[in-house]
């Protein structure tokens, strides 16, 4: 079993592709599903779309696959789960996002990605909930990532790997997620190092230098699929006005209660989407 004492990742000289090559093989055991052709990993606000999506084939606990932990956020389910789509297609359903904040490095961070590359999976779906710094975004509207800043100073790629991220949050993606929802409005993502809240000055930076969305997530994972060869598409879940923005405090209580009260309507668009892939 791997949990977060003994992880083998943090292995002296492993491989980390070989590990999640060893994870991909341990799900199509349990779920006896060799390939799986979609992977999503669903954030807060993102979580019943595996429910409309298809007939879930398997639920795994996430700590019974090689490299993953159990998720250190309150409101995070933990588990893996493989769902049949009604196009015969399957998806990996990753409920176990370990956060760059958690300080167990990057290779963690993206091991889900590319433990779904290893399975098969040539579409990365990465959702999360997010602040806007866009006023006209009220708490509980989706928004398509279209490009991101990574504001954390460290990357997944490892040695002299040098990968373009051009057009990373795929274009043709965003254009099926508008032919769903064409009202999607779409944004530069920041994902900051948290876990605390950006200041109302860093929220202003971020605008300056030509980011919408504020968060703690997805920018390491995108950086992780195009390496393994996936499209990605990005989703946020606008759950507050970011600080400064937002004249009230910020809080997590607050991001989970509108990830809520949004997880119908947004769970569904993204079921759509899915469904024309």
């Amino acid at each position: 079993m791997a949990d977060s004492s003994s992880n083998p990742l943090d292995a002296p000289g492993v491989d980390p592709f070989t590990v999640a090559a060893q994870a991909a093989e341990r799900i199509a055991e349990i779920s006896g599903v060799a390939r799986h052709d979609i992977a999503l990993t669903l954030g807060s606000g993102w979580g019943r779309a595996a429910e409309l999506m298809g007939e879930t084939v398997a639920t795994i606990p996430a700590t019974e696959i090689p490299g993953f932990s159990k998720p250190a956020l309150v409101g995070h389910v933990g588990t893996l789960r493989s769902v049949r789509l009604p196009s015969g297609k399957h998806a990996l359903v990753i409920g176990a996002r370990t956060h760059y904040y958690e300080g167990h490095g990057v290779r963690r961070v993206v091991h889900s990605v590319r433990t779904a590359a290893a399975a098969g999976a040539t579409t990365m779906i990465l959702t999360n909930g997010a602040g806007g710094i866009k006023e006209t975004w009220t708490p509980g509207t989706p928004v398509l990532i279209s490009d991101h800043i990574n504001l954390t100073a460290d990357s997944p790629l490892e040695g002299a790997t040098f990968i373009d991220l051009t057009d990373l949050y795929s274009s043709r993606l965003r254009g099926i997620a508008r032919e769903v929802a064409p009202e999607l409005d779409e944004g530069v993502y920041c994902q900051f190092r948290g876990p605390h809240y950006e200041t109302p000055a860093e929220v202003q930076m971020a605008k300056a230098i030509g980011g919408h969305i504020v968060g703690m997530s997805t920018a390491l994972e995108a950086i992780a699929a195009r390496q393994a060869g996936m499209e990605v598409l990005g989703l946020s879940l606008i759950t507050n006005l970011a600080a400064g923005i937002q004249k009230t405090p910020l809080s997590h209580e607050e991001v989970i209660e509108a990830g809520r009260a949004a997880e119908p309507v947004i769970s569904d668009l993204l079921a759509r989407v899915v469904e024309r892939l």
